[in-house]
């Protein structure tokens, strides 16, 4: 009777977000399938849902901080801005957000004590969106009064897992750019230099789509189980079912590519007709992340659906805070990176450009020089005849045009180097 009275107490709370028990399995189906599970773990995953929603003797609506570091917020928003009825609406209604710069309704003395007190119990995820500024011992970003670094340390400490959400988080992002005077890195090298044993997972994109931050929250706040993430995890710390192709292999212009039909210029035809970006600048070859296949907005579109070349914004080296994507990819719509030559950028082919002309230049100066020295006059002695097709007549490879007087005397002539016609000539005169 109690499991029952649950069941109907879920099928309200479902009801009342406008979600029918078909949607709510479908849900679950969309769970399984991001979390990369198969359809039998359809009933596990609808048995969590309800446990986690109506906590039968405990709130059991999982903890989650989510502190900003050096960023824009755009990941928040990314994630905030989800359409219901949706996997990931659901996902955020199913856990306790205690504490969100943006998103907390409660501002001041009031959140920064909701954050404590769910680091003191323990038990909670930790979001980090942004950079991490290491500049000025930490100065360089200070959250109500307190080093920015000091509170990314103590929320990390405590956290079951530590997701470093967006490329900002992952190596520093925008901010880590050249010359970082902040200083600015990503959580984990950061979490590494200063001792603290974290599990970091680590998200890239600029923002981060807001499924895969869902994909993580299901592995561990659906499913309580940790090490289902660990096992997803690639040498870089990110889940390698969302980062382990690039986004050439998925996208939908491949075809195009390997046709080679390609688009030059933005309005022209091959745009209309939806030919390849890669001239263009598209950085999709050397960009791994399911972009093509995960898609935007609700599963609406994604860049290069929308036409634009992608920017190759989930590039993010964890460990090397210079390989940023902003620093690789700039200029965007060129295609090749800029080369950066102490505080002067230039584009290879503007250097092959140069150093062509250079070569041009002293392939006509040394021309000059030859003919001002008189060793073009005339030219070099070349071979008119075969030393071996002189000495045998019969068997001659080459055809020459010799008188038989000719042959005779540079057969008769053994000089012991290439003997030249004008010398044989010259020899009988």
């Amino acid at each position: 009777m109690e499991n029952q009275a649950k069941i109907a107490d879920f099928d309200s709370i479902l009801e009342s977000r406008g979600v029918t028990r078909r949607d709510f399995l479908g849900l679950c189906a969309s769970i399984a399938a991001a979390a990369g599970l198969s359809q039998m773990a359809i009933p596990r995953i609808a048995h969590a849902l309800e446990e986690s929603v109506i906590g039968a003797k405990q709130g059991a609506l999982y903890p989650v901080i989510w502190i900003e570091g050096a960023s824009c917020t755009g990941c928040t928003e990314s994630f905030a801005q989800i359409e219901t009825p949706d996997v990931g609406a659901i996902v955020l209604d199913l856990i306790s957000l205690n504490y969100s710069e943006t998103l907390s309704a409660a501002a001041g003395h009031s959140v920064e004590e909701a954050k404590a007190q769910t680091i003191a119990a323990g038990n909670y995820i930790l979001v980090y969106e942004g950079a991490v500024l290491k500049a000025f011992e930490g100065n360089a970003l200070r959250v109500a009064g307190e080093v920015g670094t000091t509170a990314l340390v103590e929320a990390a400490e405590s956290a079951n897992a530590v997701v470093a959400l967006g490329s900002c988080a992952v190596n520093g992002g925008w901010c880590a750019a050249h010359p970082n005077p902040a200083q600015a890195m990503g959580v984990q090298q950061y979490l590494e230099e200063v001792g603290v044993e974290a599990t970091v997972v680590n998200v890239p994109g600029c923002p981060a789509n807001p499924e895969w931050l869902m994909s993580i929250l299901v592995d561990v706040v659906v499913m309580k189980d940790v090490s289902l993430l660990l096992d997803r995890l690639n040498s870089e710390n990110k889940p390698d079912d969302i980062f382990g192709q690039t986004i050439h292999d998925n996208c939908e212009r491949r075809g195009h590519f390997e046709n080679g039909e390609f688009v030059y210029k933005f309005g022209s035809e091959e745009e209309a007709k939806g030919y390849c970006l890669y001239p263009l600048g598209c950085r999709g070859p050397q960009t791994k992340s399911n972009c093509g296949v995960v898609l935007w907005n609700n599963r609406r579109s994604w860049c290069v659906q929308a036409g634009a070349p992608c920017i190759g914004c989930c590039e993010a080296n964890p460990a090397n805070p210079g390989d940023n994507w902003v620093q690789v990819n700039t200029p965007f719509y060129k295609r090749m990176r800029d080369l950066r030559i102490g505080d002067w950028l230039v584009q290879p082919t503007v250097i092959g450009v140069g150093l062509t002309a250079i070569v041009a230049a002293c392939l006509v100066v040394h021309g000059f020089g030859m003919k001002l020295t008189g060793r073009m006059d005339g030219g070099a002695p070349f071979e008119k005849i075969r030393k071996w097709d002189a000495k045998h007549p019969e068997k001659s490879i080459g055809k020459y045009d010799l008188t038989p007087e000719e042959r005779q005397a540079l057969a008769e002539k053994d000089c012991g180097h290439a003997v030249s016609l004008d010398e044989t000539r010259g020899g009988q005169s």
